[in-house]
């Protein structure tokens, strides 16, 4: 889709709310545990996760517990590693796992991968590794190509690149996948989807959220699937923060006009 995006529309009706994390609700950072979600926003998300009565999930690389800890006390739905693993409202989990003899193969190898490369560093995820290369973002082609020469010989692997990160997760899992499954049970059930993403990863979702004539949102720049874009972290919550807004006002019997494309204000 062409570069050039406009801004996500004003809505004031259910929707079941999606949000990736890192580069989403929090800026990106040189390192994972860098990142933190603000007080503010938390507390947006809060109010987000009240009106919709429960509606809102986050779907991310990130492990679920990261998640958790990323966003307490507050408790999401959850989609982690690419939804690898899944915890829906009800607390029940699903998880897609590797032979533990091939995580230990997997390890060791990308382990040696980045000590060929200063200035990475290997997440592990418990069914999934992360190389990132933020720090040295010029052997980014090189890092990615050995990363999937080591991928390569198994077939119930994929390879997920991001920014500045490859990943190695299970074959047959994509966050697209699980937001479709969310859709199926409670309180996601019924309602259109609405999903906000900004990386290569977040495209599947995309693509569903497309499917079911929902809204989809890419932040910041580059080529995408997504219907609307918004400019940085900061837009996100300007433009969500109006969304509660009509929503309460809506709930409450407040007289709200049809869906718009009001100016942001104020700041988060």
């Amino acid at each position: 889709m062409a570069d050039v995006l406009s801004v996500p529309p004003l809505i004031s009706e259910p929707y079941g709310f999606f949000f990736d994390f890192d580069g989403t609700l929090a800026e990106l950072q040189p390192l994972p545990d860098q990142v933190a979600l603000l007080t503010e926003r938390r507390r947006l998300l809060a109010r987000l996760q009240i009106i919709s009565e429960g509606a809102v999930a986050l779907i991310s690389g990130r492990s679920l517990a990261e998640l958790d800890t990323l966003t307490a006390p507050l408790c999401f739905a959850l989609g982690g590693v690419h939804g690898a693993e899944r915890r829906d409202i009800n607390g029940q989990l699903s998880t897609v796992t590797l032979p533990p003899p091939l995580m230990v193969q997997l390890r060791a190898q990308l382990q040696a991968l980045c000590l060929r490369f200063p200035g990475t560093f290997l997440e592990e995820k418990g069914m999934a590794f992360a190389v990132h290369y933020r720090g040295a973002e010029q052997a980014g082609p090189a890092v990615y190509q050995a990363t999937a020469a080591i991928a390569q010989p198994h077939p119930e692997l994929a390879l997920q690149p991001g920014k500045c990160v490859v990943e190695i997760r299970p074959a047959g899992v994509s966050k697209g996948h699980a937001l479709a499954q969310f859709l199926t049970e409670p309180p996601f059930k019924g309602r259109r989807p609405l999903f906000i993403g900004d990386d290569i990863t977040d495209e599947s979702a995309f693509e569903v959220v497309n499917q079911r004539g929902g809204i989809s949102i890419k932040v910041g720049e580059g080529d995408t699937l997504a219907h609307y874009r918004l400019n940085s972290v900061t837009a996100v919550y300007l433009w969500l923060a109006r969304v509660v807004t009509r929503l309460e006002k809506a709930s409450t019997g407040v007289t709200v006009k049809g869906v718009g494309y009001e100016p942001f204000s104020g700041s988060l």
